[in-house]
């Protein structure tokens, strides 16, 4: 089992964020400080003025250019990463190396062989890891999963996602350079930056894939990486999935939709939306959802407590794992067998 953060248990995670960017103004990094147990004490990005600068508008005091400065600072005791996935892995190894618990990203790297080599030093030191597939801890997505267990819609018979979107689309984050089309930094585009919260719900509703195949490539040549993605799965109990994601459409045509079809009815949802239509014999259901300051505070809550000993982990690293090799078999055809890790 992971060892707890020292000897002396500690009563209050003490943050130090590593690459302080977009993600990080409203999605994370307030939430750091609003989770109780929680404190943000110090940011690291490359860039000094912008890192002082981040520190400053979120009165964060200590901020740095240099990742070991921060991972070596006693005072913090937990680490998150918000990086481009290509640095996850560095930062990850250098942290849990310090013998200080990670809270990284998603995509987890730009490839599973990366992946487990983070899953494996985390079990050699015994320093907690958990990645950011924060969509599974709000209460939009468990109230789904309650709905399913109730088994309103009775026997699930097949799941269908479309996440159609135009070029630059508001789900992308925006950056001075979009290194999410850079497949050195990224891997497979924006597939792999906006993938991994949809699939990670299939998981986490229906169990592991027990066989999964698909196709990928590159229609528009916008930029290098993959912008269309299908992809069809085999789960648990004998539930079909068909996926298509495509980047390129006309804005008229945007739709985000995860549709999860049963024996007694349906129900509907945007993953990146906060409303949910239920769909059986009896009529249709539409429950609304408060969007929240702060997406991911409800999982840094979580990741918290598991940090303090108090919890269990809201998405391990095998978690992630099970996404990023699915996305895999969808873009490069993997030979990575289901069950295998």
């Amino acid at each position: 089992m992971p060892k707890l953060l020292s000897q002396k248990k500690a009563d209050t995670i003490n943050w130090g964020i590593i690459g302080c960017g977009n993600v990080t103004e409203f999605k994370s990094g307030p939430a750091f400080n609003k989770a109780p147990q929680s404190s943000l004490v110090a940011v690291m990005r490359r860039d000094e003025e912008k890192a002082r600068d981040y520190a400053q508008r979120h009165r964060v005091k200590k901020w740095y250019r240099d990742a070991d400065e921060l991972i070596n600072n006693p005072e913090i005791n937990a680490i998150y990463i918000a990086t481009p996935p290509k640095f996850h892995e560095e930062y990850a190894i250098a942290a849990m190396q310090a013998g200080k618990p990670v809270y990284i990203e998603k995509p987890m790297s730009v490839d599973v062989a990366a992946c487990i080599r983070m899953l494996n030093f985390s079990k050699k030191k015994g320093v907690k890891l958990t990645v950011a597939h924060y969509r599974r801890a709000l209460p939009m997505f468990l109230k789904i999963k309650e709905l399913l267990a109730e088994q309103i819609i009775g026997d699930i018979r097949f799941v269908n996602i479309r996440f159609l979107q135009k070029d630059q689309s508001e789900q992308v984050s925006k950056t001075e350079k979009n290194w999410r089309v850079d497949p050195a930094i990224a891997g497979a585009g924006l597939f792999y930056d906006l993938a991994p919260h949809q699939l990670d719900l299939v998981f986490y509703f229906f169990g592991k894939e027990q066989n999964a195949c698909g196709f990928a490539t590159n229609q528009a040549g916008l930029y290098q990486t993959e912008d269309i993605v299908t992809g069809n799965m085999l789960l648990q109990n004998n539930i079909l999935f068909n996926g298509t994601w495509c980047f390129t459409v006309p804005e008229n045509l945007e739709e985000d939709l995860f549709e999860i079809t049963g024996s007694k009815g349906r129900i509907s949802f945007p993953v990146f939306g906060h409303r949910i239509l239920i769909e059986t014999a009896e009529g249709k259901q539409q429950l609304d959802f408060e969007k929240l300051p702060h997406i991911q505070q409800p999982m840094i809550e979580k990741v918290v407590q598991y940090f303090l000993g108090n919890g269990n982990n809201p998405c391990s690293a095998l978690d992630a794992i099970q996404s990023m090799s699915v996305m895999e078999k969808f873009v490069y055809g993997s030979h990575i067998k289901a069950g295998s890790l």
